[in-house]
Formats: C-alpha cells, sequence, structure tokens
C-alpha cells in the first residue's frame, strides 16, 4: 500500500551544514542535507527495524548568511588515549585550543518530506510506525533535541500546517553530501560497523526553494533495505 509522504517543517535560529571540501573553516551549504533531514527525523522516531528515504526538502525562508569565530580543538579524543593518559584539554590555548571561523545561515525554515521503510525483520505493520511518528510530531516529543548541522544549532519542529511555500530560488549547489554508507552490524548492535563509514555525494540542485533528493542513491547505501513503505 501507499502511503503519502511524511512531513515536518523544522527551523531553528542558526543553522551549519558544511561543505566537506573546506578543509579547516566551515561553510555551509545553503541549504540543509540529505544527511541532517534524516538525522532530525531520526531524533523524533528512531527504531532499529525502520528507517527514512528523504525526498524533498523545501527551503521556506531566504538565505541569510552569519560570521562567527569559536573556539574549537585541534585533536580528538578517544577511550584508549584517555586510558594512556591522553586527554584534551578544551581550554589548553597552547595544544588543543584553536579558532575556527563559521559560515552559517541564520534564521532557517524548512519542509522535510520522507518515506519510511521497514527492515526485512520487522514483523509490524507500517501504517503503526507511521501513527508513532506522526503522534511525536504533534506532541513535540523527540529522544533528544534535533539540530542544524552542529549540535548547539538546535532545532524546533512541527506539523505543517498546509501554508508553506518555498522561496523562488534557483541555483546549482554543487557536489553535496547525500549520506554515509556503511555496513550493518552483525554482532546484534546497533548503529554503523566501526571503520566502514564511506561518504557518497550527489550534484544538487535547488529548483524553485526545493531540493530533489535522487531516490536511486538509496541503493548504494548498504545500510538502506527497501522493503515496503
Amino acid at each position: 500500500m501507499q502511503y503519502p509522504a511524511l512531513e515536518v517543517v523544522v527551523w531553528g535560529e542558526r543553522a551549519c551544514f558544511t561543505r566537506p571540501e573546506m578543509k579547516v573553516e566551515r561553510v555551509s551549504y545553503p541549504v540543509m542535507t540529505p544527511s541532517a533531514a534524516r538525522g532530525i527525523l531520526e531524533a523524533i522516531y528512531w527504531k532499529p527495524e525502520v528507517y527514512y528515504q528523504i525526498l524533498e526538502i523545501w527551503s521556506l525562508k531566504k538565505v541569510e548568511w552569519f560570521s562567527i569565530k569559536r573556539n574549537e580543538v585541534s585533536g580528538k579524543g578517544s577511550y584508549s588515549a584517555a586510558q594512556d593518559g591522553k586527554v584534551i584539554i578544551a581550554d589548553d590555548p597552547d595544544r588543543y585550543r584553536t579558532q575556527r571561523a563559521t559560515l552559517g545561515l541564520r534564521e532557517v525554515r524548512y519542509l522535510i518530506k520522507a518515506d519510511i521503510y521497514q527492515r526485512e525483520h520487522d514483523d509490524k505493520d507500517i501504517a503503526g510506525h507511521r501513527a508513532i511518528f506522526h503522534r511525536r510530531v504533534e506532541k513535540g516529543a523527540c529522544f533528544h533535541q534535533p539540530s542544524l548541522g552542529c549540535r548547539e544549532f538546535s532545532a524546533d519542529f512541527a506539523p505543517p500546517d498546509g501554508s508553506e511555500k518555498p522561496i523562488e530560488a534557483t541555483e546549482d549547489l554543487g557536489r553535496m553530501l547525500f549520506d554515509i554508507d556503511f555496513d550493518p552490524r552483525k554482532d546484534g548492535k546497533t548503529g554503523p560497523a566501526p571503520g566502514t563509514g564511506i561518504p557518497i555525494f550527489f550534484s544538487a540542485r535547488l529548483e524553485k526553494g526545493i531540493l530533489h533528493i535522487p531516490q536511486e542513491y538509496y541503493q548504494q547505501l548498504r545500510w538502506s533495505r527497501k522493503e515496503s513503505k
């Protein structure tokens, strides 16, 4: 049975969907990426039995930019390094702390359209998952606060009211991150198998404020198995 797409409106004061070609400074895409949209939906409702495929992302507000400098760390911590006494001290200006510029987006608002699919081991009716998702959006419930590219840029969300209209903007966005391909775990644990993440990119284009997501790219993702909507 074919169901209509899931829809949710998300907004926030700040956003940064970082372009990967910028090695040090953070520079945002002018619109949300598909992987960021999936992360927002999973923050609202996630189960290991289902996964999302993003169909469209509507940009509902004109793009406004902001620039800031933030204190970040130049290293990466790990549990094994901590066991050896090698810890990262974020306040140490001589070793770890570094200032980096961020060119981000201000006062953003998007409409996300997506499908939800079952994995092969799920015996629940997909209508049940859809109903739970709708209820959680209506109540504003989430497993953790959704974010807009960076964890400190939190997002609010609500169901659409039917008045949403995309902006009148058409432009090529270049190579955009589609998602991360990884092997599903075979040890019974959730999440990706360690060391298997491979980024997948696509040629993105904003058409009258709408970013259409090419669905054929989902066939390249090992964690994405299309079963039934």
